[in-house]
């Protein structure tokens, strides 16, 4: 791991004047680096040993603040690690830096050693401290999160219930639910919408992937566990998880 990777990059002086075909690629590219980024938080958080929402607070974290950053300006992965760091305090699973960086030093150069406590390393944590407060202040100290994960158990008890106990467990509708909503969190989607849209989504389309049928009564069984989606909401979130697919292929 190169200090200069996480420091902040200069503002492009080419952000101005850019054709229409030139700035659809532009945001193609930006598009893929955040996903790239947003699987780095996921890998790393796993090699540290984080909790799921704590990994889940990080990424919601780095979306935010890019909401309003460019990355002409910052370095993504320095962001990314502040936000891992930051996303322990917030959950309370605190992360000593040092240990933070030697993994994501281990993520670029794969069976090297720990960094040396040199310059260098010194150089770097303070990156990670500074740039921890730049997204604090950015994102007004609002780091608090309603995660989709309470309400994605909460629906999948309620589904198993109103299925035949054989087509629940001859298919695995939970995991798969459980496994999109985590890969929501390699793109913005996990930011834009109310947690309970999102959990329903994942259970709507895990069910669709397998063509499990819920019996309906006088309603939807999801109109029934949450009131106020449509099936146009529901339509547009998965769609918005499916691009996601798509660019993991690209990215990969």
């Amino acid at each position: 791991m190169q200090a200069q990777r996480f420091a902040p990059v200069a503002e492009s002086s080419h952000s101005e004047g850019r054709s229409g075909a030139e700035s659809a690629a532009l945001v193609d590219n930006n598009t893929k680096t955040h996903f790239r980024v947003c699987r780095f938080i996921i890998e790393t958080g796993v090699k540290l040993g984080m909790r799921s929402v704590p990994v889940a607070t990080a990424c919601s974290l780095y979306h935010k603040f890019f909401q309003s950053a460019t990355l002409d300006v910052y370095e993504p992965y320095l962001v990314a690690m502040s936000c891992i760091y930051l996303a322990g305090k917030v959950e309370e699973q605190h992360l000593r830096t040092r240990d933070i960086i030697n993994v994501c030093h281990r993520y670029f150069h794969p069976g090297s050693d720990p960094m040396e406590l040199n310059g260098k390393f010194w150089e770097l944590r303070d990156s990670v401290v500074q740039c921890e407060l730049l997204i604090l202040r950015q994102l007004n100290f609002q780091v608090s999160f309603e995660h989709p994960h309470k309400y994605l158990l909460h629906y999948l008890l309620s589904v198993r219930n109103l299925l035949n106990r054989h087509a629940w467990s001859r298919t695995p509708i939970a995991e798969t639910a459980w496994a999109l909503l985590k890969d929501s969190y390699h793109g913005p989607v996990c930011v834009r919408h109310r947690p309970q849209h999102l959990a329903l989504t994942a259970l709507y389309l895990a069910l669709h992937t397998y063509g499990v049928q819920v019996p309906r009564g006088e309603r939807e069984w999801w109109q029934v566990l949450c009131e106020d989606i449509t099936r146009a909401q529901i339509e547009s979130i998965m769609t918005e998880l499916l691009h996601l697919y798509d660019l993991e292929a690209k990215c990969t």
